[in-house]
C-alpha cells in the first residue's frame, strides 16, 4: 500500500513538472532580453503615480484643499494602506498641512498653472492627434469610453469632448445611435491628407529616403538582424491606408500592423503604451488577436517589458539610453513634478535620519555608519519599485491582480 502511494505521488510530480514546463514554454512568448536603460525609462514609480492622483484629487475640492479625513477615505481607491497624513508628510515640497486639511504647495501650484497654460496653447496639437487617431481606425470612429482609455497617453485634457469636438465641427461630431452614454462616439467628418502622414513617412521626407523602420539592436543579435532585413525588404505600407485589401497572415499585413502600432506609439507623450489597452482596440484598428506575438517578433522596433507585472510596449527609436529623444513640453512639466517629489522625499528622509541619530546619541547607542547600510537601503528602495523578476508569470493573467494595478496606474485620476 505504501509503495503504491509513493508511486502515485511520483506520478503526480511528473505530471506537475510536465504541466509546469508547458506553462513556462507558453509564457516564453512574453520573454524579451531586458534592457536596463529602457527598464529604467519605465520606472516612473508607483509613488509618482499616486502623488499625481492625490494632486488631481486636491484640485477637484473647493479652494484646492481636502480634509485629511476625506483623503484617508480616498486612500482605499489608491490601493494604499496606512495614514494619509503620514504619506503626504513625506513630500513637503508637494503637499502642506493646514488646519487638518491638505493643499498643494506654492511650487506645486506654479507647476499646475504652467501645465494648464501648456494645455491651452497645445489645443491645435490635440486636434491633430485626435484626427489622426480616428483616421487610423477602420470606420473613422471611436467610442468616447475607449478614447478615455488613451487620453492620458496623448495628453488630452479631461474636457477634450467639450473643448475640442464642438469647436472643430468641420472635423468631428458626436454620434450616439442608442442614446446610452456608453455608446457615445466621436466620428471624423473630414479626411485631411496632411494628417495622413506617419512618423516614418515624415522622417523619410526630411532625409529624402524611402520610408523604412529603424532597428535599434546590438550587432551581436545576428538572427534578429536577419529577420529585420527580411521584414524591411517589404515596401512600407502606410497605417492610414485601408487594410481590407490585404490578406490576413501575409507579410504585407504584418508590415501594416507594425506600422500602425509604431504610429500609435509615436503619437503618445511617452512613446509607450499598455499592451492590454492596445488590445482593447483590436477591432477598431484591425490588429491581430495575439498582439504580443507581433510585438515580440520585432525586438529592433519595439521593447516589451513586464515592469510592475504590467506589460508595456515602448518604441525603441524614441529613446537614447533611458531618456526620450524629443520631449513634449507636457512631459517636461511632468518630469519637474517628479523632481519636486523626489526633492521633498529626500528632505523628509534627511530630517528623519537626523532625528534617529539624535535619539541613538541620547540613548548612548553606537552609531552605524551610513555607508554600511547604504546598500541594504538601496536594495529595499529598488524592490519597492521594481517588478518581481522573470519567474513571476502570473501578474497579467490574474484578473484581480490586473484590476488592482490598473486601478492605481491607469484610472481617470492618473496622468
Amino acid at each position: 500500500m505504501i509503495t503504491r502511494r509513493i508511486h502515485s505521488h511520483h506520478l503526480e510530480l511528473r505530471v506537475f513538472e510536465r504541466q509546469s514546463q508547458w506553462l513556462l514554454r507558453s509564457f516564453s512568448l512574453w520573454s524579451m532580453k531586458k534592457d536596463p536603460e529602457l527598464e529604467s525609462a519605465l520606472s516612473r514609480n508607483r509613488r509618482w503615480v499616486v502623488n499625481n492622483q492625490i494632486k488631481n484629487i486636491i484640485l477637484r475640492y473647493p479652494n484646492n484643499e481636502i480634509p485629511i479625513r476625506n483623503l484617508q477615505k480616498k486612500f482605499k481607491t489608491l490601493d494604499l494602506q496606512g495614514k494619509a497624513l503620514n504619506w503626504v508628510s513625506k513630500y513637503p515640497c508637494c503637499f502642506e498641512i493646514h488646519d487638518d486639511r491638505c493643499r498643494l504647495t506654492k511650487r506645486m501650484m506654479n507647476l499646475v498653472s504652467e501645465e494648464q497654460s501648456l494645455i491651452d496653447s497645445q489645443e491645435p496639437l490635440f486636434v491633430r492627434r485626435l484626427a489622426k487617431l480616428l483616421m487610423l481606425t477602420l470606420h473613422k470612429r471611436l467610442s468616447v469610453l475607449k478614447i478615455n482609455e488613451f487620453k492620458r497617453y496623448f495628453g488630452f485634457p479631461d474636457d477634450y469632448i467639450l473643448r475640442i469636438v464642438p469647436n472643430y465641427s468641420n472635423l468631428f461630431r458626436i454620434v450616439n445611435e442608442t442614446g446610452r452614454r456608453s455608446s457615445m462616439a466621436v466620428e471624423l467628418l473630414h479626411w485631411d491628407p496632411d494628417f495622413a502622414v506617419s512618423a516614418i513617412q515624415a522622417s523619410a521626407m526630411k532625409l529624402g529616403t524611402p520610408p523604412r523602420f529603424s532597428c535599434s539592436l546590438p550587432s551581436s543579435w545576428v538572427k534578429s538582424w536577419e529577420r529585420f532585413r527580411e521584414f524591411d525588404s517589404i515596401p512600407y505600407i502606410s497605417p492610414y491606408s485601408d487594410p481590407r485589401g490585404l490578406v490576413d497572415g501575409s507579410m504585407e499585413m504584418e508590415k501594416r500592423n507594425v506600422g500602425l502600432v509604431h504610429e500609435l506609439l509615436s503619437l503618445t507623450l511617452w512613446k509607450k503604451a499598455s499592451i492590454v489597452k492596445l488590445g482593447h482596440f483590436r477591432r477598431e484598428f484591425a490588429l491581430p488577436d495575439r498582439l504580443n506575438v507581433l510585438l515580440l517578433r520585432h525586438p529592433g522596433i519595439f521593447y516589451v517589458s513586464n515592469k510592475y507585472k504590467i506589460y508595456t510596449v515602448l518604441l525603441r527609436e524614441a529613446y537614447v539610453g533611458s531618456q526620450l529623444v524629443d520631449k513634449d513640453p507636457l512631459v517636461v512639466v511632468k518630469e519637474r513634478f517628479g523632481e519636486l517629489m523626489q526633492e521633498g522625499l529626500h528632505e523628509y528622509n534627511q530630517r528623519r535620519r537626523l532625528l534617529n541619530v539624535e535619539k541613538r546619541r541620547n540613548k548612548g547607542v553606537p552609531l552605524i555608519r551610513v555607508d554600511d547600510v547604504k546598500g541594504r537601503r538601496r536594495s529595499r528602495e529598488v524592490s519597492d519599485d521594481d517588478d518581481d523578476g522573470d519567474n513571476n508569470v502570473g501578474g497579467l493573467f490574474d484578473p484581480e491582480e490586473r484590476k488592482r494595478f490598473y486601478k492605481v496606474l491607469f484610472d481617470d485620476d492618473a496622468s
